[in-house]
């Protein structure tokens, strides 16, 4: 036997006969303190010990996806607890369910010893790329763990040199399998036989789920769904998931990410005209990455009331209208925020939204490169959610400067900045990057007539952090408003507050 495996485990242990170290610790403990507790007050004691409790193991407090190395290595906190002493082996072996005992197949364990020399605990499967090569030994014990489909529990594939290899041999039904997370460099499908009734967590990127395959029709139990990096050739409409979801009553994560843009034609051709409102009511996070026009037929059809999480990229498509999406946020109780970053950045504009305190419940991004493009995009983008901005009391508006090309400037029509801040009507403070600043509060007096007030009537305070003749370009909007009663003051604050706030990936 390898000294790596019998490290972990050895049959002696596993088989609850204990051996020399075992007795020994029994004798050099039998007067501890520790021996006057009994079983069940050490049994609360061990269920405590887990590192991964509570109903949610993948999961941090904050909703986001704990990295899979963390989750799967917790899964050994009961090895050096069996080693200590014959009394604890035997009380950890004999409550596996209520201590969610897991055998760890991964990478370098002998998968044939374990499994001869264990007793029938629930597989946890986790291989990883950290080795550009797979031995041929691991080969084989990924073959043997995923034939006892029966035990397995967990199954982690990432990026693991032909995978689907593994994957095509589960064409059966995984009876207890709850965790699947498959990540691939190369495309393929899931078995279209494949089922897991007890399924809580599915998270595929790059591969894909056959259309018509049962498993999303059976795994009801689902808490999230994650399907990422969707090419072209696993395309499904917005009907197809929607008629999916609707049996998922305990979904709680949602995730629907597109490698590249579809045709919004397509989009329209293949959904339905009239679908049935699909309401998800443990619904919190929320990630998509497509087309406007898919999204708007995705968000129509679907109620979210504990929403609150939102992270939206679109693809440089048009039309970026989004009155459905306005509708959807609007109907979601819990996406509460008071603060937006408007962000120009390299490849993209985005909008993240949050209360006072930061945080993000939303965020929109518009996937375009060049400076005048991104505040086009922005615009129409943005008065469609007119009435979502309209509660936004504070603005913060950002600019990566080291990305884009003064160039680009003089393509951008005036009135394209004072369209950008229009569906802003309740804000009180706007801060603009001094990047910024001349190319912002020279467009916003109005040349047309328009009132002063028709844009930002509640506008209170102007922050900057103070680089360059920034002062001089505030001069004509402060003058209006001044005339018109209703004064503007100037701050100075942290450049700091111009930094991009950090997010989830969609």
């Amino acid at each position: 036997m390898s000294g790596r495996f019998s490290t972990i485990f050895h049959p002696p242990l596993i088989r609850g006969l204990g051996g020399r170290q075992g007795l020994d610790n029994n004798r050099r403990h039998s007067g501890s303190p520790i021996r006057i507790l009994n079983d069940d007050v050490l049994l609360n004691i061990f269920y405590l010990y887990r590192l991964v409790d509570g109903p949610d193991k993948y999961h941090d407090e904050n909703g986001t996806v704990m990295p899979m190395v963390v989750v799967w290595h917790r899964q050994r906190w009961w090895y050096k607890l069996a080693h200590v002493c014959r009394q604890w082996r035997n009380l950890i072996l004999e409550s596996p369910s209520r201590l969610d005992l897991h055998l760890f197949c991964t990478n370098g364990v002998p998968i044939a010893d374990m499994l001869a020399h264990s007793p029938p605990l629930p597989l946890t499967i986790y291989y990883h790329t950290k080795n550009p090569n797979i031995t041929a030994e691991d080969k084989s014990g990924i073959l043997l763990a995923l034939s006892h489909r029966d035990r397995v529990h967990h199954i982690h594939f990432l990026k693991l040199p032909n995978v689907e290899k593994f994957v095509a041999v589960m064409k059966d039904q995984f009876p207890v399998l709850e965790y699947m997370y498959a990540n691939s460099r190369t495309e393929f499908d899931l078995p279209f036989t494949f089922q897991a009734p007890n399924l809580r967590y599915l998270r595929l990127s790059t591969v894909s789920l056959p259309i018509g395959s049962p498993l999303l029709t059976t795994a009801t139990r689902l808490v999230t769904l994650d399907l990422m990096n969707i090419r072209p050739s696993a395309y499904f409409p917005p009907s197809y998931i929607l008629t999916r979801l609707s049996l998922m009553l305990q979904l709680e994560r949602l995730s629907i990410s597109f490698y590249y843009s579809t045709a919004n034609h397509d989009v329209e051709r293949q959904s339905p005209q009239t679908p049935d409102m699909t309401t998800l009511p443990n619904l919190r996070q929320f990630m998509f990455r497509g087309t406007a026009t898919y999204l708007e037929g995705l968000v129509a059809w679907i109620s979210a009331p504990s929403l609150s999480i939102l992270r939206v990229k679109l693809f440089t498509q048009l039309p970026l209208t989004v009155p459905r999406l306005c509708q959807f946020i609007q109907s979601s109780e819990n996406l509460t925020y008071r603060v937006v970053q408007v962000a120009f950045c390299v490849h993209a504009v985005s909008l993240h939204a949050f209360p006072w305190e930061r945080g993000n419940p939303l965020m929109l991004q518009i996937m375009w490169g060049d400076l005048d493009n991104q505040v086009a995009s922005a615009v129409q983008f943005f008065g469609s959610l007119s009435p979502v901005l309209s509660v936004v009391e504070q603005v913060v508006l950002s600019y990566d400067e080291h990305y884009h090309s003064s160039a680009s400037d003089d393509n951008i029509d005036r009135s394209q900045w004072r369209e950008l801040l229009r569906p802003f009507t309740n804000a009180k403070t706007i801060h603009v990057d001094d990047s910024l600043i001349n190319r912002i509060f020279r467009s916003l007096p109005s040349d047309d007539g328009e009132p002063p007030l028709e844009l930002l009537p509640n506008l209170e305070a102007i922050g900057y952090s103070g680089g360059g003749d920034a002062q001089d370009a505030f001069t004509r909007f402060l003058n209006e408003r001044q005339v018109s009663g209703h004064p503007v003051s100037l701050r100075l604050v942290d450049p700091s507050i111009f930094d991009p706030p950090e997010y989830l990936e969609v």
